[in-house]
């Protein structure tokens, strides 16, 4: 099991469904859809820290959260401490618990800035105080990827509260949660999803784990379901298929689906020891991975609609009525997979890069080493072209999609500017968040 691993990468992790890669918003991680797909042929693919920069901002505190875009305004959370923070190391290593909370006061920040130019619109600070759990020195107390239907922003915390804003900064309502252990310690990072009138949220930990589904309007939770799961952290989406719509939820114990009351639907096994990566839709098929690096197992699973009971494959299957396809030794472990077109492509934590076809699950390339690549935790984008990965030093490697790999571009900000949370993509737009900036990148 990955207890040493930097789990916390998990910031990776986001949200729902919300429209489609045509959307000129970004209101939740890896996009509309979860996809990580742009449409806007305009983005630059060329860049430095200031080559075709529009502009770029110091961020207060630490955060891991993902910023999300909805017309002209950018939303992201950060957590400021009265202190020193601790300076974490690029890559997968041991010796980064921490068994005690930090004993300084922290606040917790939802930020507002205008799209443009970078200005700060608006800044509320929902919470002040130390932290009642601790975590692993790579995350953060705000990896959680706030999600808007732009009439509103919800940012949610993990251990402290989710709270809702009109889009001009007013506090429409607050919910506390209770703060409960996570596995050695590690922290939270699974993000709230939305769907029509609804925000679910998995919380995953030692103590009881559960899927809850809130009333977006007042907080007030409408239904929980107690999950059999430990530690955790992979944000659900939620899967409008032909048949119906579900909420697909992974963990280690089980992948889960639930239809919109909370009645369980199916599940399957065959996960790694640790979740993190969020599950999406594509070419009418569900994908979900599951891949810490000394496992066994890392699976990449495709599944058709409308499946039910328990479709956990056999030991000797890579298929059956419901799973269309599975590789069961190829899944990444921070980043999530991302499909262009009818190819699914995978960006491994230590620098490596493959493709699969998406319809059959057949490999298309093997692992390919990303000259210099070395440590990756932010999943990749594309704008339907070039796949792009980021590492944890600010470089952008560009990728051409296709079913030969091929290195066209590599792209830095300043010298080894920590570089965790996956970007979004927006009018032209792409912005970068680094440990200590939030850069948005422009063609000119």
């Amino acid at each position: 099991m990955g207890r040493f691993l930097v789990v916390l990468l998990l910031l990776v992790l986001s949200a729902g469904s919300l429209a489609n890669a045509e959307s000129p918003n970004w209101p939740q991680f890896r996009g509309a859809d979860s996809r990580g797909l742009s449409a806007d042929a305009n983005l630059a693919n060329s860049w430095s820290a200031e080559e075709n920069v529009a502009w770029k901002i110091d961020v207060p505190g630490r955060g891991w959260s993902c910023p999300i875009v909805w017309g002209e305004q950018v939303f992201l959370t950060t957590v400021v401490t009265e202190g020193e923070t601790a300076v974490a190391k690029r890559g997968l290593y041991f010796g980064g618990n921490r068994k005690k909370p930090a004993d300084s006061i922290h606040h917790w920040i939802v930020l507002c800035l205008d799209l443009k130019t970078g200005a700060e619109q608006w800044r509320s600070e929902v919470h002040v105080g130390k932290p009642k759990k601790s975590l692993h020195i790579k995350n953060s107390y705000a990896s959680e990827t706030p999600v808007t239907d732009g009439q509103h922003v919800y940012a949610y915390f993990g251990n402290v509260g989710l709270y809702c804003f009109s889009m001009n900064g007013k506090m429409e309502w607050e919910k506390e949660f209770d703060a409960k252990e996570t596995r050695y310690d590690w922290g939270t990072a699974a993000s709230p999803t939305l769907h029509g009138d609804r925000l679910y949220i998995v919380n995953d930990n030692d103590e009881q784990s559960s899927l809850m589904a809130i009333d977006k309007s007042n907080g007030e939770t409408i239904w929980s379901v107690d999950r059999d799961e430990k530690s955790n952290w992979s944000t659900p989406f939620v899967w409008e298929n032909e048949q119906r719509t579900e909420i697909i939820t992974p963990g280690t114990g089980k992948f889960r689906s639930y239809d919109l009351k909370g009645n369980l639907l199916y599940e399957f096994g065959g996960a790694s020891s640790i979740t993190i990566a969020t599950p999406y839709a594509a070419n009418g098929l569900l994908y979900v991975s599951s891949g810490y690096i000394l496992d066994r197992k890392k699976p990449v699973f495709a599944l058709r609609p409308g499946a039910a009971g328990d479709i956990s494959l056999d030991a000797d299957e890579n298929s059956n009525q419901h799973i269309a396809w599975c590789q069961k030794q190829v899944g990444p472990y921070n980043p999530s997979t991302i499909v262009v077109d009818d190819l699914l492509y995978v960006l491994y934590d230590r620098g490596f890069f493959a493709c699969f076809d998406a319809k059959t699950g057949e490999e298309v390339y093997s692992k390919k080493r990303i000259p210099d690549g070395r440590a990756f935790t932010a999943s990749p984008w594309s704008d339907g072209k070039n796949i792009y990965c980021l590492n944890e030093y600010g470089v952008t490697f560009v990728i051409q999609a296709g079913r030969e790999f091929k290195l066209l571009q590599t792209n830095s900000l300043e010298k080894d500017e920590l570089s965790m949370a996956t970007p979004a993509l927006a009018k032209n737009k792409l912005l970068i968040r680094t440990d200590t900036r939030l850069y948005c990148i422009e063609k000119k």
